[in-house]
């Protein structure tokens, strides 16, 4: 293995951090250069992210052990399938979130592109280390990084729920706390890979601490992951938040999905003795209480930012569900449906701010109540401009075009690989024979929320694009429809690809539910 190769695991951690920590020498006069040291290192970021990916394809569980020691007594960083696709994931959309905001978001307060950074590195590092204080660790990077960025801007809406969201988070901080507190006292280690061999052989009289201590743990990544009712923060927030901040929150929940997956099916897989499968009723009953409730929200939202904000809590509740279901074939399903929905979403949120920059405030209300009592023309007349047509500007042509892409996405029609995400959870959950309760509930909701988000989107559509011929032609920079189209290229690439990518995220499965390789690779001397 050359140097770069078995340097290559912590290069997703130290490229941002050392991005961010040298922008904070610069003073706020200094902005091009910290832009393009800001777009220097997410491109490079990318870079590793993809090297990285090919690398772990190969099968093999790479571990970086920071000092040369050894788990579970050092700090180990491990890139397996699972934390090597979804580093590219969050690098893709972030470096697709930054060029966005060198329009004008970038300019708009102090230290845009230091805490851009140390979020990535929150992030990176979250989907890498192999322990669970470090996985504290760097959720509360990721967390300190958000808040700055949920709050940038100003603005009395977006300070509000920007403490709401600050609140609640340090809260789920202190139950992580707890939580892992727990399972050191009961186990002795904080290492995974540690974990998953010492859970088995865990008295019978330690087994209900053990448990508590997992089950505090799995409310504080549910928080993060945006379950029902403990998600009630997340829709106020991402809808308050500024486009690229937002679109890049998009993946702070599928860190909280992530963190579920990885403890669930390595501490409490198959082989945990009498705590295998822990959690994992609740989690298919949360994941369909979220999805349900995402549904109806969607179809009751009059804003499009909180459209997106509700397709994200049904994104988290499809995946939480198909990870509470088990199998091979779901989570390799679900993986996939997990980069599609994260790419969609981020691209609905960056397409959100032009198409509503040519609209009246408050537009999408006044919409709503004319429709709801029945005002329009006199007599339902249908002015003659409108029998003749109307010339559709160019800039209005695109975000048409773009913005009917996203629906497709998040509706799961095809040709775009939101429909071949769903087909394959479908299909994965009609395999087993006979077919369970869960499986039957969970195929019904996943098909009324596609026909929700057709509605909503179509809805929202017509009236922006269609019903109302008065609204002026917004100016749309290159720069910030570049990230949108990139977004939605990169799902048309899964869509062509979909053979390869599915094949991928297969073997992620397979490897994810049985683990023996992850716990050889990190225990190894």
């Amino acid at each position: 293995m050359s140097f770069w190769q078995a340097h290559l695991v912590v290069l997703p951690v130290v490229l941002p951090l050392a991005a961010g920590a040298l922008m904070l020498l610069f003073d706020e006069g200094r902005y091009a250069l910290k832009a393009a040291i800001s777009v220097a290192a997410t491109l490079a970021l990318v870079a590793a992210a993809i090297a990285l990916a090919r690398l772990a394809d190969a099968g093999a569980v790479h571990v970086y052990r920071l000092g040369d020691w050894p788990a579970p007594f050092g700090i180990v960083l491990v890139a397996d399938r699972l934390s090597a696709v979804l580093v590219l994931l969050a690098s893709a959309l972030g470096f697709a979130a930054l060029v966005f905001s060198l329009a004008r978001w970038s300019r708009a307060g102090p230290r845009f592109h230091a805490l851009f950074q140390f979020l990535l590195m929150g992030v990176n590092g979250a989907f890498l280390t192999g322990d669970l204080f470090n996985l504290f660790v760097f959720f509360e990077v990721f967390l300190a990084a958000s808040y700055g960025l949920a709050l940038y801007g100003s603005g009395a809406a977006r300070v509000r729920a920007g403490l709401h969201y600050i609140a609640v988070n340090l809260t789920a901080s202190l139950l992580f706390l707890i939580g892992a507190s727990l399972l050191y006292g009961i186990t002795g280690t904080l290492n995974m890979a540690d974990l998953a061999v010492r859970v088995p052989a865990v008295a019978a009289g330690d087994r209900m601490l053990l448990e508590a201590g997992a089950a505090i743990l799995g409310i504080a990544f549910l928080v993060k992951a945006g379950m029902w009712p403990l998600g009630f923060w997340l829709p106020g927030t991402y809808a308050a938040a500024s486009a690229p901040a937002a679109a890049v929150f998009a993946i702070l929940t599928k860190v909280g999905v992530y963190a579920v997956l990885r403890v669930s099916l390595l501490v409490f897989g198959a082989e945990a003795g009498a705590s295998a499968g822990f959690g994992g009723d609740w989690l298919v009953l949360g994941g369909m209480l979220t999805l349900a409730f995402g549904v109806i929200c969607m179809l009751a939202a009059q804003e499009l930012s909180r459209l997106a904000a509700f397709s994200l809590l049904v994104s988290s509740g499809t995946l939480l569900a198909a990870i509470g279901t088990g199998g091979v074939a779901v989570t390799g399903a679900a993986l996939y449906y997990l980069v599609v929905s994260t790419l969609g979403v981020g691209a609905f949120f960056l397409l959100i701010e032009l198409v509503e920059r040519g609209r009246a405030p408050g537009a999408n209300v006044l919409a709503v109540t004319a429709e709801a009592f029945g005002l329009g023309d006199a007599d339902g007349e249908i002015p003659a401009e409108e029998v003749v047509g109307i010339a559709i500007p160019a800039a209005v042509g695109v975000l048409g075009v773009t913005f009917a892409c996203c629906a497709l996405l998040l509706a799961g029609l095809p040709p775009l690989p939101g429909f071949i995400a769903k087909f394959a959870l479908l299909a994965a959950l009609l395999d087993p024979d006979p077919i369970s309760a869960a499986a039957w509930s969970l195929l019904v909701l996943l098909t009324v929320s596609g026909l929700a988000a057709t509605i909503a989107t179509a809805r929202a559509g017509v009236r922006i694009f269609w019903a109302s011929p008065e609204r002026s032609v917004p100016r749309v920079a290159v720069i910030e429809m570049a990230p949108v189209v990139l977004l939605l290229a990169l799902c048309a690439g899964l869509t062509v690809q979909a053979g390869p990518a599915m094949r991928y995220l297969q073997d992620t499965a397979q490897s994810l539910h049985a683990p023996r390789g992850y716990i050889e690779g990190v225990l190894a001397r």
